[in-house]
């Protein structure tokens, strides 16, 4: 009896044993949305997530996303605001999510406290959310932005009135112009501004906006504003009215620089500088209502923010405990405008120092296909006008489409030649190409490029 009692013990004991061994070899867990307390002033009692990924960037940028009404921070980090979760567990960047916890759980941007830069509502709690954040990560000054969709999305508008010495750049999905939502009865819906009724000049927005803020007389984010035309939650007027306030803000014509369709539904203008980051974006979607973002918009956003770029600032970031100044606007991103390109010729007399570029190519895959980002930089002297860069792509992969480039022919040994728009390369400037390809199960990248028949460095 005894024997056989021992036996037992030890045929039970060694799967424990097992078991307490698969536990202890488990790998920490990953990362995961966080709810911090105590972080500063919190004036209307919001609550306060943090993402930090696994792997943080030396300097990482700092998003700030804003959740709509009846939405929470967990409702937008797993659902349309995802993108951004998974771009910065390949970026390294940190976000930080505000959660409003009143009832109907919108965002204050209608009181006078809301309207006012440490005034005591909702983007005062937020900005204690942001220093904490910088006060235990080494973020990068130059790269904190904020994003929001619909009451998001006015808080979008209203921190980057409040805040422009703190944020670079900001991303408004269907939202209305910051000021337009004040009220004076203590009321968070001004149903005239929902309904697109309310229209100022551009003058007058500037100034409803620098009036958040008296006294400063620095530099406004570059604004990039999102918007369906059949939208009636917040009337479609208010994108064109958005767009005189920002325009003015940072002192350009309403008249717009560049203009093209991404898709066949999307109307996007920029203002200011042409670039994937211009000064000001605005992208109207036709047909659609109030349901931004969409599938495949965020890639947009994550570009225009400077997301997915370098660090753009070598000094410290300043202390928390300070009101942080801004660093200069980021220059343009080095990732790819994932827009269709318009065909256009060649230069046909290319100028300018060859053999002094450089050349990085991010690929992301699935299945049977993918697609490829490509940064020419030039690191010669002087500008090259008239460009084609050559690679040789990896056996199977077939280019199907491409963007800010024409190529030729879709596989083996190609050639990407420049459009109309971005044939000149100034000395330290880049241009940023890309394209879909399929593959039969190699989704590597060309491993040498040729600009102008001289070889580049690979970074």
């Amino acid at each position: 009896m005894k024997r056989r009692l021992r036996s037992l013990l030890a045929a039970v004991s060694l799967p424990l044993v097992l078991v307490g061994m698969l536990l202890a070899a488990r790998p920490a867990a990953a990362a995961s949305l966080t709810r911090i307390t105590g972080f500063g002033t919190n004036p209307t009692n919001l609550n306060m997530y943090l993402y930090v990924p696994d792997r943080v960037a030396a300097r990482p940028a700092l998003l700030v996303l804003v959740h709509y009404c009846s939405g929470s921070a967990s409702g937008i980090f797993n659902g349309n605001g995802h993108d951004y979760v998974t771009a910065a567990d390949r970026y390294g960047y940190i976000i930080v999510v505000p959660e409003a916890t009143r009832s109907g759980s919108c965002f204050d941007v209608s009181t006078p406290a809301a309207l006012r830069r440490d005034g005591g509502s909702d983007s005062t709690g937020i900005m204690a959310m942001v220093n904490y954040t910088r006060q235990r990560y080494n973020v990068d000054p130059g790269r904190i932005v904020v994003s929001g969709f619909s009451s998001g999305a006015m808080m979008t508008n209203v921190l980057a009135a409040e805040y422009p010495d703190v944020f670079s750049a900001a991303s408004a999905f269907s939202g209305v112009p910051a000021g337009c939502f004040a009220t004076t009865n203590g009321s968070l819906w001004n149903s005239q501004c929902s309904g697109g009724q309310i229209t100022k000049t551009a003058q007058q927005w500037g100034d409803q906006a620098r009036a958040m803020y008296p006294g400063y007389t620095g530099r406004y984010p570059r604004m990039q504003l999102w918007h369906g035309t059949t939208d009636t939650t917040l009337h479609y007027n208010n994108f064109g009215e958005e767009i005189k306030q920002w325009t003015n803000l940072n002192g350009l014509s309403q008249t717009p620089a560049f203009t093209d369709h991404p898709q066949s539904s999307w109307t996007r203008t920029r203002y200011g500088n042409t670039s994937t980051q211009a000064t000001v974006e605005g992208i109207s979607i036709s047909g659609v209502g109030h349901q931004l973002p969409m599938s495949g918009q965020l890639a947009y956003a994550i570009s225009f923010l400077g997301l997915d770029a370098p660090s753009t600032s070598p000094s410290p970031s300043p202390s928390p405990s300070t009101s942080p100044s801004r660093s200069p606007s980021p220059s343009p991103s080095p990732s790819v405008s994932p827009s269709a390109s318009p065909s256009s010729s060649p230069s046909s007399s290319p100028t300018g120092e060859t053999g002094a570029c450089r050349v990085s190519a991010t690929v992301n895959a699935w299945n049977s296909g993918l697609t490829e980002d490509i940064t020419i930089t030039n690191t010669g002297s002087s500008a090259v006008n008239g460009w084609s860069l050559a690679f040789t792509l990896p056996g199977g992969q077939t280019i199907t489409s491409g963007w800010n480039a024409t190529y030729s022919p879709s596989s083996g040994r190609v050639t990407a030649t420049n459009v109309s728009y971005n044939g000149s390369i100034p000395a330290g400037g880049s241009a940023q190409i890309g394209f879909q390809a399929n593959h039969t199960g190699n989704a590597g990248k060309p491993t040498s490029f040729t600009l102008n028949g001289a070889t580049c460095t690979v970074s």
